[in-house]
């Protein structure tokens, strides 16, 4: 008499899937779930020891989880009596075809290896892409998963960030230096509107000032004498990218009551109209 393990579930050809295979298979998925989760929480506490940043954590972890099922769905195969060899070699046509239709996905699936071996965009990094400034919030093996400062979630394939141009706000350091510009009346004091700006820079609590990094410390620049007004940059540095937009509001809400408060003018464009008429003869 046959044991419950030993009964047949499908049968087709010459390939059999009992109860046992099936038991056998769900007890490897399960025991190789909880093993990846074990293995996440020793690996990200090694990681934290080292001072492994958390995008490097996130792709190492990816890359094992990734190359793990891969190893456990060619096991199921071989357990259910299916040899993948002889899978891919009956299905060489097929495979073409499929390649053919999903080429993109396939330079997705390869883009996404290189972006996780190479580092190069990370969880939390914030980047520009086609004029859209975002923050990375995953990175999977075929698209990414990137939040606009509108609060929109955005999944765009992996193949973009090989082939096209991308700015990492965050990839050489944490802190990222922006700058706000103004332009005040010919004959104000530069010197006054010099230190009302660094004044604004320093008041407020996410800019880096001098006190704690003094390479990162703000700086005025004066770049040109405009056709209306004296034109000046206020650079400075901060960790907080993703909202530096805020910052840059708050600076000028600051820099606009400090000028009104010294009598500083910021000008408007002004041109001078001639009107020519025709004499009458």
């Amino acid at each position: 008499m046959n044991s419950f393990l030993d009964y047949t579930i499908l049968e087709w050809g010459n390939y059999k899937l009992t109860t046992g295979t099936t038991a056998s298979i769900i007890l490897l998925i399960m025991a190789v779930r909880l093993a990846l989760f074990f293995l996440k929480r020793f690996l990200f506490a090694i990681f934290k020891r080292k001072g492994v940043d958390e995008g490097r954590k996130e792709a190492i972890y990816l890359l094992i989880k990734y190359i793990t099922w891969t190893v456990v769905a060619v096991a199921s195969l071989e357990m259910v009596g299916i040899h993948v060899t002889i899978l891919i070699a009956g299905s060489a046509a097929l495979l073409v075809g499929l390649g053919l239709g999903l080429q993109q996905i396939f330079q997705d699936l390869v883009s996404g290896v290189f972006i996780l071996i190479e580092g190069t965009i990370k969880v939390n990094d914030v980047i520009e892409l086609d004029g859209m400034v975002g923050k990375i919030l995953s990175v999977n093996l075929r698209t990414s998963k990137i939040l606009t400062r509108d609060g929109i979630m955005i999944i765009v394939p992996n193949h973009k960030f090989i082939i096209e141009k991308i700015t990492n706000w965050s990839h050489n350091s944490e802190s990222t230096r922006f700058k706000v510009e103004v332009g005040v009346a010919y004959g104000s004091d530069v010197d006054k509107v010099k230190n009302i700006l660094l004044s604004c820079a320093k008041q407020h609590e996410q800019i880096i000032n001098d006190t704690q990094q003094v390479d990162h410390a703000p700086f005025v620049r004066f770049t040109d004498f405009g056709d209306s007004a004296l034109n000046f940059d206020l650079y400075f540095w901060t960790t907080n990218i993703f909202h530096v937009e805020f910052i840059k509001s708050d600076l000028r809400f600051a820099i606009d009551r400090h000028f009104r408060e010294q009598g500083i003018t910021i000008p408007f464009p002004q041109r001078d109209l001639h009107i020519k008429t025709k004499l009458p003869l």
